[in-house]
């Protein structure tokens, strides 16, 4: 095939999902001349599984990527739905945001955003082969021969790479929702020195609305008294949408324990890994065939439709077998299927092979992000791809790196999680991965990421201005907090919530301590009265987690100490005695930077550790 220039670029990104959205407009806004390659402008930002964003951890991760300067908190905010708090019952450092998206309208929104960026121009072609010269990328030829020299590429693939869909006995070449597969990058891939692998994930099906009689089932409402997801957006749509609460039966049971023969997952047809923690319908019943029912969510996916996505449904049974199954369902007994459910199998890296700048250990300049790096989820995608885009911008630019710790946000555990432990199946986001979690919430994103984001360019002077208004107002909450209370009113109010009388003068943070809310403080006493909601609520987080986060902050120095210990980055293990076999193998395969990271090494024992700690002492200064 001839080949000829497209020109010279900076940086190209290749895919426009959520991963390389977010990188995309990383480079460009940090003034880097960027290409983005898609393999159709009709999947920029697309939802190809759930139109949501957001849930359990999934909910912080977006308030940092806000925080950071990333655009899908935006996006989720100015197209929402539907907007909840999940975990409410819970402490404040579990609880999550959820958006019910409109799914169109996320799309359509993503890609002005990305139109109207400087910097950026969008392609629809296929990346074909990533070239190299000396150990460093030098652009991207796609199917046509088409060349973008740069310095920088974003490989954001998604689960296009190879991509077969499975349904039942029918298996074909093809990507999410119909969209056309990537058949030629994987090889390029291995040539460069990655390690492939095979993961799959699915989808359930979209049922035409009208057929579904939701009178009898529970209604699931939105929040409006919540805050947004974005630390720019003015707060929730008021008029939002309901979803419904219905439940699989003894039929819907019956139905697929007697057809698993014809189940891909169960006769052999589908053999790559999928996600533990999204299991489809077959895996539940066959998994928990005590449990007499499964939750299902009914959710609309979007205002210009109406087709309702039906969550905890997801299955790669046969069509014959998914109308059965579907229509013995509490009201999905006469439903109609406009999109029938499937499986999609992949390639993917090993992400044993990237450095937590997500760079490639063996060649510099190219990154990974998203699913292509064995994870699951929009939210962890862009994440990645803001983290990925930005390194790149920072080297580009001859800055030093940013690399999140675990200590500073979800999305350092995100990332530390895949390049130190890697992953045997599609990785996803969950508040217990976070060791320093109660430090780590969404009331208290901007305040741990947003300078970051400023230092390295990328924070606008409007959102910079934003964060410190927030974090003085922040500061004087809990100086006011800090402030005594009329002694009288306290008295009596204690009283009320059934403690014994005073016998001194309290602080409103006193009076907080004892369990007695915020909200009730403020009406009482009418202190903060000029303050936001969430910056006041952020501030009585901080007091009744005070002991809690006290003791984080020890646990946070012990391990700001170990990842202070550097290890050379030509350290040979073999060579180090005392380490054990497996030790030296995973050390010599990870390649941690440091202690922190080398004791987080599954295979890596305390033993190893002090012998690490040992040779470090007496090779200093040498």
């Amino acid at each position: 095939m001839i080949r000829f220039s497209e020109g010279q670029y900076d940086a190209v990104v290749i895919g426009a999902g959520h991963a390389g959205c977010e990188a995309a407009l990383v480079l460009a806004r940090t003034g880097l001349k960027t290409v983005m390659l898609t393999l159709n402008l009709d999947s920029v930002a697309f939802m190809p599984c759930n139109p949501s964003v957001g849930g359990t951890a999934k909910g912080h991760l977006v308030r940092e990527i806000d925080a950071l300067g990333g655009e899908m908190g935006l996006n989720a905010d100015a197209t929402a739905l539907q907007m909840r708090m999940l975990n409410v019952g819970k402490g404040a450092a579990v609880q999550s945001l959820r958006s019910q998206s409109d799914k169109n309208a996320y799309h359509v929104r993503m890609k002005q955003v990305l139109e109207s960026t400087d910097n950026l121009r969008i392609v629809q072609g296929e990346a074909a082969e990533i070239l190299t010269e000396g150990g460093k990328c030098t652009g991207v030829v796609t199917s046509y021969g088409g060349v973008f020299a740069c310095r920088a590429v974003v490989v954001a693939t998604g689960v296009y790479l190879n991509a077969q869909t499975i349904t039942g006995e029918v298996v074909k070449d093809s990507g999410p929702n119909g969209f056309a597969p990537a058949t030629l990058l994987t090889d390029s891939l291995i040539r460069l020195g990655y390690s492939v692998r095979r993961f799959k994930t699915g989808t359930p099906a979209r049922l035409d609305g009208r057929t579904v009689d939701v009178s009898r089932l529970p209604v699931q409402e939105g929040d409006p008294d919540i805050y947004p997801f974005s630390f720019m957006s003015g707060g929730v749509p008021k008029d939002q949408t309901p979803c419904y609460l219905t439940y699989t039966n003894a039929k819907t049971h019956e139905v697929i324990l007697n057809n698993l023969d014809r189940a891909p997952l169960y006769n052999g047809t589908i053999s790559s890994t999928g996600p533990r923690y999204c299991p489809s319908i077959e895996t539940k019943v066959v998994r928990f065939r005590d449990k007499e029912r499964h939750q299902i969510f009914l959710e609309p996916e979007g205002k210009d439709t109406s087709e309702v996505y039906v969550q905890g449904l997801s299955t790669s049974l046969p069509h014959d077998i998914q109308k059965e199954m579907y229509r013995t369902v509490e009201g999905l007994e006469h439903c109609e299927i406009v999109r029938y459910a499937y499986a999609i199998e992949y390639d993917c890296i090993d992400t044993l092979d990237v450095l937590p700048t997500l760079e490639f250990k063996k060649i510099r300049g190219i990154y990974t992000a998203g699913q292509i790096n064995g994870t699951s989820g929009y939210e962890e995608a862009a994440a990645q791809g803001l983290m990925a885009g930005l390194n790149a911008s920072l080297r580009l630019r001859g800055k030093p790196p940013l690399v999140l710790r675990r200590d500073q946000a979800y999305i350092g555990v995100l990332i530390d999680d895949l390049v130190t432990k890697g992953t045997d199946e599609p990785y996803r986001m969950m508040t217990s991965r976070a060791e320093f979690r109660i430090s780590l919430r969404q009331d208290n994103a901007d305040v741990r990421l947003t300078q970051l984001g400023y230092d390295c360019g990328l924070v606008t002077e409007e959102r910079y201005a934003r964060y410190l208004e927030r974090k003085a107002q922040r500061e004087r909450s809990l100086a006011e907090l800090d402030g005594r209370a009329d002694q009288k009113k306290a008295n009596a109010l204690v009283q009320e919530y059934g403690y014994a009388p005073l016998s001194g003068g309290v602080t409103y943070a006193d009076l907080i301590r004892r369990g007695i809310p915020l909200s009730v403080l403020r009406e009482r006493f009418g202190i903060l009265s000029d303050l936001p909601r969430d910056v006041a609520d952020s501030a009585e987080t901080e007091i009744v987690y005070a002991g809690y986060l006290k003791r984080n902050a020890e646990q946070i120095e012990k391990a700001k100490k170990m990842e202070s210990r550097e290890l050379p980055a030509d350290l040979d293990y073999e060579k180090i005695e005392g380490l054990r076999l497996e030790a030296r193998e995973k050390l010599n395969r990870v390649r941690p930077l440091n202690l922190g990271q080398a004791e987080r090494i599954s295979g890596v024992n305390p033993a190893d550790v002090a012998v690490l700690m040992i040779y470090l002492s007496l090779h200093e200064g040498k």
